[in-house]
């Protein structure tokens, strides 16, 4: 499902919880980003996160920080208009990440919603943010597209009955991990998707998408020899900061200036 008005862009994304639009991020902006992850991804720092076997990259955090290219990215018009229009607010950048699913070694990303992280380990108010997602290479069925559960994200945050609350703590490494600390367990998981629809968000390369921090959602083992990475901006409303960060800055960034005009 794709969109290019407003109007169908904010009505398709509060009914489904995400949305695919028709206009992408140009091939000259993907080709820079390109070169930015090559470049980040040689770097030995804590922003460098790597897959299990502690060789492949499995992700980049806060690349915004300190990269021109990503820099000027999170200010993109369109990216912010985007945000504004689907928030409801002016936003600022709470958080940048960049997903590498490497070819055949690229882990998934289990069963999970954002906003289950954000409001117990950070303190975020409500989920009044939006994820938005540029495509960096050709996302396709086998390399490990997102899965969304269409309109999950009007249930609120899930949790199996009986469950204990979670609590605030631990390695910030298990919230980036192949084993989530904060996860939807696969069986409920399988229970929701009788009632909301399971999408995949496909594209190529450039293709901008849109995502509720509640939808539940997750992503397969890469097993294919293409590589899937994808670049995640997390806008949150100016009026929803969060009250208690202690996770490290290049996740949770403390910059709450309005991005854009």
């Amino acid at each position: 499902m794709t969109a290019t008005e407003p109007d169908v862009i904010g009505t398709r994304y509060h009914r489904d919880g995400w949305v695919v639009l028709d206009e992408g991020i140009g091939e000259d902006t993907v080709r820079d980003l390109r070169a930015s992850v090559d470049r980040i991804s040689a770097m030995v720092r804590d922003e460098v996160v790597h897959e299990e076997d502690g060789r492949a990259v499995r992700a980049l955090h806060g690349c915004h920080r300190f990269d021109d290219v990503c820099a000027a990215l999170v200010r993109h018009p369109r990216l912010v208009d985007l945000a504004e229009a689907l928030v409801g607010e002016r936003v600022y950048v709470y958080q940048f990440k960049i997903n590498v699913k490497n070819p055949q070694v690229g882990r998934q990303w289990p069963w999970h919603q954002d906003f289950a992280f954000w409001s117990v380990e950070d303190g975020m108010p409500a989920p009044d943010a939006v994820n938005v997602a540029i495509n960096l290479d050709d996302v396709h069925e086998g390399n490990g597209p997102l899965t969304v559960l269409s309109g999950s994200h009007r249930l609120g945050v899930v949790r199996p009955a009986g469950a204990a609350e979670p609590v605030a703590g631990g390695d910030w490494r298990g919230h980036v991990s192949a084993d989530l600390t904060h996860g939807v367990p696969g069986e409920l998981a399988a229970d929701l998707a009788r009632h909301h629809a399971p999408a995949r968000l496909l594209g190529p390369a450039g293709t901008i998408s849109a995502f509720h921090p509640n939808v539940v959602h997750s992503s397969s083992d890469n097993r294919s020899e293409d590589r899937r990475t994808v670049v995640f901006v997390t806008y949150n409303s100016v009026r929803n900061t969060p009250r208690h960060v202690t996770r490290p800055e290049f996740l949770v960034d403390r910059d709450t200036t309005p991005v854009g005009r």
